[in-house]
């Protein structure tokens, strides 16, 4: 326990001094490895970890859903995407903030970015808010919590490296993602609400549109719709994998793209180089992930922490409830990958020696991990933000997300008490 609670205290050293996270995790992984059990051994494991990364059929599903999500935000479906909401939510007062989160949620799952939807969105949505009056501290605060929809709402990226490193289903997660990212985006459409409630002059009442008006604005966006339908509807229904659903997604979006005549050959370029980029980048997080996994395992300290755990005589609720306030205090201080990679190979063993399900675990932590993006001081989203819209105070921003934030430790706590919200689909639909 000891070799392991220095290791970890190694990795955060490296990562705070802005060292990449991948290079953390794969410099302590190798080193405790190697003291462990030996240099020989731990040049080995490296070898080995590095080789079944890459050549994993399983992987293919990363390169592939990043390919997709470039595809189709490359076609300007942002803009539309907010203006169909737009055109639907945005007569009621306040009702652009809610537009602004349906879109970001939209687009985030689509391009599966959370900082990539704070930036397009930011510069789509902030103007048209501006321009009809709403305050900056509720404009700000919809852009960024809305983008967090994205890495739980399907495909999300998140989901796939969390079943690919502790090998959980990756459609059952898709699935149990499915009702609290619909709890979430309700949640913030009642943090919304809650704000112009108590400061009506932060959102003015704005035209409405006519119901032809509105089914128009559906033809910019319905092909990218019907895209991820047949992709997550295939993942469902069995009619493919979730590898499999991942090609076809790749290709339709590559087709929509060609349809929509928007795509010259230096924008191809540079969203395979995009695409090739973030992927080189996911795989050396998983490479470094899988060697501290190795050193957690052989230094034995998931074992001395469940035995603690089960003679603590705390309640197995407890416990998870412990996991949280540490998932939300790391993610006032970390990003979101970075959360999953280091702590899931400590407590994932903890939680499933517990009796919890996986999947459930798995929804649970990544939405703490959409908390820790706009949770002070150092919510990652919320500096996005404000280097989108500079002439906004990071004070201001914090001030309009804290509605947000109250939302979700609410939704974080329904979760955790009640696993059926996440467990009910997957069980439909795969059992």
């Amino acid at each position: 326990m000891l070799i392991a609670s220095l290791g970890f205290l190694l990795a955060f050293i490296l990562i705070f001094m802005r060292v990449p996270i991948a290079i953390a995790m794969g410099v302590t992984g190798f080193l405790g490895f190697g003291y462990l059990v030996g240099w020989h051994q731990s040049a080995t494991m490296l070898a080995l970890t590095t080789r079944d990364s890459t050549m994993s059929y399983a992987m293919v599903v990363i390169p592939l859903f990043v390919l997709m999500g470039n595809l189709v935000a490359g076609t300007g479906v942002s803009r539309e995407l907010f203006r169909s909401a737009q055109a639907f939510f945005g007569a009621r007062r306040g009702g652009l903030a809610v537009a602004t989160v349906m879109a970001s949620g939209g687009f985030a799952s689509i391009c599966g970015s959370s900082v990539a939807t704070v930036v397009t969105m930011g510069k789509v949505a902030m103007p048209s808010m501006r321009q009809f009056g709403y305050a900056d501290s509720l404009s700000t605060a919809s852009i960024a919590a809305g983008a967090t929809l994205g890495i739980l709402i399907p495909p999300s990226v998140l989901l796939v490296v969390y079943g690919i490193i502790t090998e959980t289903h990756i459609g059952k997660l898709y699935a149990a993602g499915l009702i609290p990212g619909l709890i979430g985006v309700l949640g913030y459409v009642a943090a919304v609400r809650w704000t112009v409630v108590r400061n009506p002059e932060s959102a003015p009442a704005a035209d409405g549109f006519s119901w032809r008006e509105r089914f128009e604005s559906l033809l910019g966006i319905w092909a990218a719709l019907a895209l991820f339908v047949m992709v997550i509807g295939g993942i469902y229904s069995g009619v493919f994998t979730a590898t499999e659903a991942s090609g076809f997604g790749a290709f339709g979006a590559f087709v929509i793209a060609l349809t929509r005549r928007r795509l010259t050959l230096a924008q191809l370029y540079d969203i395979l180089f995009d695409t090739a980029q973030t992927t080189a980048v996911l795989f050396a997080l998983i490479i470094g992930a899988g060697l501290f996994t190795e050193f957690l395992n052989y230094s034995g300290a998931h074992n001395a922490l469940l035995d603690f755990v089960n003679n603590s005589g705390f309640s197995p609720f407890t416990v998870v409830l412990v996991i949280c306030f540490i998932y939300i205090i790391l993610g006032m201080l970390m990003e979101s990958m970075s959360m999953i990679l280091l702590t899931v190979p400590l407590f994932f063993p903890v939680v499933i020696g517990l009796g919890f399900d996986p999947v459930w675990f798995g929804i649970l932590i990544v939405v703490l991990c959409e908390l820790g993006l706009i949770t002070p001081p150092i919510g990652i989203n919320l500096f996005v933000m404000r280097s989108v819209a500079p002439d906004v105070s990071i004070s201001t921003i914090i001030r309009g997300v804290i509605p947000f934030i109250g939302v979700d430790l609410l939704r974080v706590l329904l979760i955790a008490a009640v696993p059926t919200i996440s467990l009910f689909l997957p069980q439909l639909l795969f059992d």
